[in-house]
């Protein structure tokens, strides 16, 4: 009996305890503020002669016979993925399609579409709670959040956060450290 009661003690004594959940760090995981939405690409070179060449003509009239429904609501990156060269209006005239169905529109990459989404939420933020505090920006994410997200986070965080890692508590790279 005095043996099952040693073995008690010690399974008691042996608790996992969670340091980081104790800890005063804060966990920022951009991914909480991923802007939701559905996302779609048009390339313009589909419109273009052999992928390379605008014909006014044809090009307007492709678009006035393109089903633009089926990106309603969406989030939408419009580009060209040759090197051909495309006047700023051939891309205009692709957002007066989009106009009232597309939730969001952008010229660029699908990432430079998510940094024009994301951005403005960053810029947005009240991160009063992190004065003086140990910030950590989460690394990874299911969702696809652009590079520049990163480095507007850490550019508001940096006037006011103690210090600033990057990735999980158990493995984090430190960025920042205030004097």
């Amino acid at each position: 009996m005095k043996q099952n009661l040693n073995l008690a003690c010690f399974k008691m004594n042996t608790e996992i305890i969670n340091r980081v959940a104790k800890s005063n760090l804060i966990t920022i995981d951009l991914s909480d503020y991923y802007p939701k939405g559905k996302r779609a690409v048009i390339d313009i070179k589909n419109w273009l002669k052999e992928g390379l060449v605008l014909i006014e003509k044809d090009f307007r009239q492709s678009l006035n016979n393109y089903n633009w429904n089926q990106f309603k609501a969406h989030h939408i990156a419009i580009f060209c993925s040759t090197d051909a060269i495309v006047p700023i209006w051939a891309y205009m005239l692709v957002q007066k399609h989009l106009n009232g169905i597309a939730k969001s529109i952008t010229y660029g990459s699908t990432e430079t579409m998510e940094s024009v989404l994301i951005v403005p939420i960053i810029e947005s933020l009240n991160l009063e709670y992190c004065k003086d505090k140990a910030v950590i920006i989460k690394g990874c994410s299911e969702k696809n959040i652009p590079r520049n997200a990163y480095i507007k986070l850490i550019e508001k965080l940096q006037p006011i956060a103690r210090s600033i890692m990057f990735g999980e508590a158990c493995s984090s790279v430190p960025l920042f450290k205030k004097k």
